[in-house]
């Protein structure tokens, strides 16, 4: 398996951001990280050898990222600052990021991409799979947390960021008519959590997610597990082969 490593400096955040390419071809899929990990994360829990058939087979390639979770989700400073810390970043991988590793990969800079994640890294998976549909037409987000007001995540304070930060409260306004209905309905999303321990406040988010959804005529793949199957590595891992091969057949 190819594995390349960067070092790049990012105008959105100031600092330089490291990031690492696995694979030689393929769709590229975007890995964020769990809650304060680090773009090495997936590599250390050995998670590209559970799909490197299909990697050395040139059907897909992964750039990981790093967050700034630790300056905005962990963070007890103001909601402010972190919400725009964090809007930031998410200018990072949409203008910076991806396009630079679409380009290493030899791809068109237009090129759509997959993203996905595990608890907070599934929610940033969403979030932006959600904002930018044209960017990212397939999302794999596992375990999750898609709706932010009822968590100290806020601390009471909401703006404009925090509102377009919180899938549940965006999907919640967005007019049925709007043109990312119809290109939700044609990209592939899929939610999937499990009913095991520390599941349950994601879970109840995803319910509310699929509620909001339904609404508007949103109709994407939640998946829900069994009541054994809880919040950690062996279970992401269970459910990354799983999806991954169905990921590859949808493109």
């Amino acid at each position: 398996m190819q594995v390349r490593y960067f070092r790049e400096w990012s105008s959105q955040l100031n600092r330089n951001m490291e990031f690492k390419m696995y694979g030689h071809a393929g769709k590229m899929c975007l890995v964020i990280p769990c809650q304060n990990g680090r773009f090495f994360e997936w590599e250390d829990r050995h998670m590209f050898e559970l799909v490197s058939e299909y990697i050395e087979a040139g059907l897909i390639q992964f750039v990981t990222c790093d967050t700034i979770d630790e300056e905005a989700w962990s963070s007890h400073g103001s909601t402010y600052d972190r919400m725009r810390k964090q809007e930031a970043w998410n200018n990072y991988i949409v203008q910076e990021l991806i396009p630079s590793a679409l380009y290493k990969a030899g791809l068109d800079t237009n090129s759509s991409c997959m993203v996905t994640g595990a608890s907070l890294g599934a929610s940033h998976a969403a979030n932006l799979a959600f904002r930018y549909p044209y960017i990212f037409d397939q999302c794999l987000a596992l375990s999750g947390l898609y709706d932010f007001e009822p968590t100290w995540y806020y601390d009471n304070y909401r703006d404009e960021f925090s509102y377009n930060n919180n899938p549940c409260a965006y999907l919640a306004n967005i007019d049925p008519n709007h043109p990312y209905v119809d290109k939700y309905n044609q990209n592939q999303i899929i939610i999937c959590c499990g009913q095991g321990s520390w599941e349950e406040e994601g879970l109840a988010t995803v319910h509310r997610l699929k509620a909001i959804l339904e609404g508007k005529g949103i109709h994407i793949w939640f998946d829900i597990w069994g009541h054994d199957v809880y919040h950690d590595w062996p279970w992401w891992e269970t459910q990354l082969k799983y999806f991954i091969p169905k990921m590859i057949e949808h493109y």
